[in-house]
């Protein structure tokens, strides 16, 4: 084999690395980020969750399957803890109370990888099972960090409330609670007072805060530069992501996918079929 046939065969295989690695760049610069926009609808006002579908893919999928199977309508929100958060997704109204659980399916692999921040959105669990969020989901009203980011291996934060609609869940959150037990210790009742309590008086769909229904207003790739989750760093080191100047509101892992895609470009040049016969 001469020598000018073997710096032909040189060439070949750069430029065929050349081409993958031209192919996972490109590859990388077209990878969408999805921020799927849902709207809750209230009797008490609506407001606007951005999801972070690239960041937090599983649990985003599951709220979803929700909310495509109308899981959400005539829920309730059920719980209401000042400073703290307002919880909602478990229960529905049929004109009888107390609500009714709705169904749900298996508990959705845990994904701790943002921190619960005020005005983010996070998913509810069993205690002692960091993977058992199925239906419901809460809105942090304050920097609930230090107690969800570690505690029962961290609180899936899956969106953020966009534009004003904290003004909404603020809003809920000063209705006056109530304890009827069980799951409804801290419900929040509208136009109901302690003597109607005290007078065994039934709360109905006056008083209760329902949710008419969630649903998708926006599921296009887009970016939000005004989002800028902040990552957990309480979760343990497994569940970390990798820091990233993206402000997109559904990115996340910018440095791990430039490795990986260059390894990918390395696969495909050494796979080149190159014959030395």
């Amino acid at each position: 084999m001469t020598i000018q046939l073997l710096k032909k065969l040189r060439a070949l295989k750069l430029s065929t690395f050349a081409a993958a690695l031209s192919l996972s760049v490109s590859l990388m610069l077209a990878l969408p980020t999805h921020a799927t926009v849902v709207e809750v609808r209230t009797v008490a006002g609506d407001f606007q969750i951005n999801l972070f579908d690239e960041t937090t893919p599983q649990n985003v999928e599951n709220l979803l399957s929700y909310i495509n199977a109308g899981a959400y309508s005539n829920n309730v929100v059920h719980r209401s803890v000042p400073g703290f958060i307002v919880q909602m997704g478990g229960f529905e109204y049929g004109n009888a109370f107390p609500p009714d659980a709705i169904a749900t399916g298996a508990g959705v692999t845990n994904e701790p990888l943002l921190s619960n921040l005020r005005g983010t959105v996070a998913m509810a669990k069993l205690a002692g099972n960091p993977d058992s969020a199925t239906s419901q989901f809460f809105i942090n009203l304050g920097d609930n960090s230090a107690n969800l980011d570690a505690q029962n291996g961290g609180f899936t934060v899956l969106g953020q409330v966009i534009g004003d609609g904290m003004d909404v869940v603020d809003a809920i959150a000063a209705i006056s609670r109530f304890n009827f037990g069980g799951a409804f210790t801290d419900l929040p009742l509208r136009n109901y007072t302690s003597a109607d309590g005290a007078n065994g008086v039934v709360p109905n769909d006056d008083n209760i805060v329902i949710i008419t229904d969630v649903v998708v207003v926006d599921a296009a790739v887009v970016t939000n530069p005004n989002l800028t989750p902040v990552q957990n760093t309480l979760a343990t080191p497994s569940n970390s992501i990798p820091n990233t100047s993206s402000n997109n509101g559904g990115s996340s892992g910018g440095a791990f996918g430039v490795w990986a895609l260059l390894c990918l470009g390395m696969m495909l040049w050494r796979r080149s079929p190159v014959k030395t016969n």
